[in-house]
């Protein structure tokens, strides 16, 4: 019998060809910052609020919210905000919170999950921020806290410097596998502005050739329906990122955080956000022009319920997966199958 076309390459048919038995990720908030945000915290890229992309379970009070559907009173959110990420400067500090964080991600993953390999995702905001002096001393202990498989890593193109690279890269002689996850959202530069990304498709391409240089594996974020793109600026990107042959995607839904200044934008009328119909139309179509073997990390965004401002329904993460491939199988779409090499 002729073997079944794989729809798509999923990350979790990645870790269980890898390990061959379940893998998940220990997501740690570092304490890092970004070099787009100000002092006082405001600015950075338009969709973007105080807890970056914290895991949910390492939210505190936020998590009890999330897991129960209840939503915030007003001015709820922001004083949970400043709770959440007031991290001390000291070393040490953020030392002793990366292990709490970690105690608590394990503790949750093991009686959600019962897995037997750990990676450990440096998350929140851009983790190569900092010297390279303070990134080792950070990665080497938050590695020491646990036997993880990997080092992930996610970050922004203007942070990623030769040095820093070689580091990342010296962790893979010690075994361990090591991954970036960068930052693009987009390959238009017209919208990287209006979307205040404070990096251009230039510096993307020169962050991502180092990190090729180095041989370390790179998954590269992208944001389907952002102000000014529709079908033609969306397929460019995914087309763009295909000819590089990325290790990884991961495909997010346009949505807009409670507080961001793009759900300033949505409240006065300035923007639209995609149905969960279009964006399935958007992520089919990209699947299709990446190449087989890019591994498609992820298909949505999942900012719990009662954060978001738009799009206020939408399909749950689950459900979208479900009708992405059943919707593949009725057209016999397959990944790679709009792919061209050179």
């Amino acid at each position: 019998m002729e073997k079944e076309k794989r729809l798509f390459y999923s990350y979790s048919s990645y870790l269980k060809e890898k390990y061959g038995a379940p893998a998940y990720r220990v997501a740690v908030d570092a304490g890092f910052s970004c070099p787009n945000r100000n002092q006082d915290k405001t600015g950075g890229c338009t969709y973007c609020d105080e807890l970056g992309s914290t895991a949910v379970y390492q939210r505190g009070q936020e998590a009890d919210l999330a897991h129960n559907g209840d939503s915030p009173f007003p001015g709820q959110i922001d004083s949970l905000n400043m709770d959440l990420r007031c991290v001390s400067s000291n070393l040490e500090s953020r030392k002793k919170r990366i292990k709490d964080q970690v105690a608590t991600s394990i503790k949750f993953i093991e009686r959600r999950y019962k897995t037997e390999y750990l990676l450990l995702y440096f998350q929140a905001f851009t983790n190569t921020y900092a010297p390279v002096k303070e990134l080792k001393e950070i990665y080497d202990y938050s590695l020491s806290l646990a036997p993880f498989k990997e080092l992930i890593v996610s970050t922004r193109p203007d942070c990623i410097s030769e040095t820093n690279v070689k580091l990342l890269a010296s962790y893979m002689k010690q075994g361990i596998d090591v991954w970036v996850e960068l930052g693009l959202q987009s390959s238009n530069n017209n919208t990287l502005e209006r979307i205040n990304r404070g990096h251009s498709w230039e510096q993307f391409i020169k962050a991502y050739l180092l990190l090729k240089k180095y041989s370390v594996k790179t998954t590269v974020h992208l944001i389907f329906g952002l102000p000014g793109e529709d079908y033609n600026e969306i397929m460019s990107s995914v087309i763009s990122l295909s000819k590089l042959k990325a290790d990884g995607v991961k495909i997010h839904n346009l949505h807009i955080p409670i507080g961001t200044e793009l759900f300033k934008e949505y409240l006065m009328g300035e923007i639209t956000v995609p149905s969960g119909l279009r964006h399935l139309e958007y992520t089919i179509e990209a699947i299709e022009r990446l190449p087989p073997d890019t591994i498609i990390h992820r298909l949505t965004c999942d900012t719990p319920s009662h954060r978001l401002g738009a799009p206020r329904t939408f399909f749950k993460k689950g459900s979208f997966y479900n009708l992405v491939t059943q919707t593949m199988k009725t057209r016999g779409a397959y990944q790679g199958r709009l792919y061209f090499q050179d």
